[in-house]
């Protein structure tokens, strides 16, 4: 088992750091891990993205062509990884700085107006939590308990008062995309 997760969006959204909880619960629970940060020169709004790679065996290559999930904060993320995701697999969107729909119907795909969550949450910076739940909900390779438990292990010490309201934005992230997979279901 391999599998292939690219989280893209712009610097400032977090998007590094969730890759981090993605590798540490994966590795945690003893999973190989591999975590590619890549982000343009700028402090805040330039281009940032990670691959992530869990697997049960030793990862031969750390570079992803097409993933399996990807996860897109902004609409220059979904314009370029949307095209790149296996078929069958999964591609979460930021409804919020999104202003179009899918192309593809071949992929398990929602969005989630993750900014709007955040804010509601009254930490607008906790986007990056929401569109992770989301990802726990679709891809059950890891659970909630898991990256909470990575949350509270690796978190930075000035965070740490922040921690209860992440495990809360996972929460609505995880609890949102599960509302969207019922919606989907066909009414008889």
């Amino acid at each position: 088992m391999q599998t292939e997760i690219i989280l893209a969006g712009f610097g400032g959204q977090g998007i590094l750091f969730a890759g981090q909880l993605i590798a540490y619960a994966a590795m945690d629970a003893g999973y190989e891990v591999t975590w590619i940060p890549s982000y343009g020169p700028e402090m805040r709004g330039g281009t940032a993205n990670c691959t992530v790679i869990i697997a049960d065996e030793e990862i031969g290559s750390p570079t992803v062509r097409n993933p399996y999930a990807a996860l897109v904060f902004n609409l220059p993320s979904l314009d370029k990884y949307e095209p790149l995701v296996t078929p069958d697999g999964i591609l979460i969107a930021n409804a919020s700085l999104i202003n179009r729909d899918f192309k593809r119907t071949d992929v398990n795909s929602i969005m989630i107006p993750a900014n709007e969550i955040a804010e509601a949450l009254g930490e607008k910076r906790l986007l990056n939590m929401v569109m992770l739940g989301s990802l726990l909900e679709k891809l059950p390779l890891l659970t909630l308990k898991m990256i909470e438990q990575a949350l509270d292990d690796h978190m930075p010490e000035r965070h740490k008062h922040l921690l209860g309201l992440n495990i809360e934005a996972l929460q609505k992230g995880f609890d949102y995309a599960l509302d969207q997979q019922v919606n989907l279901q066909p009414v008889i």
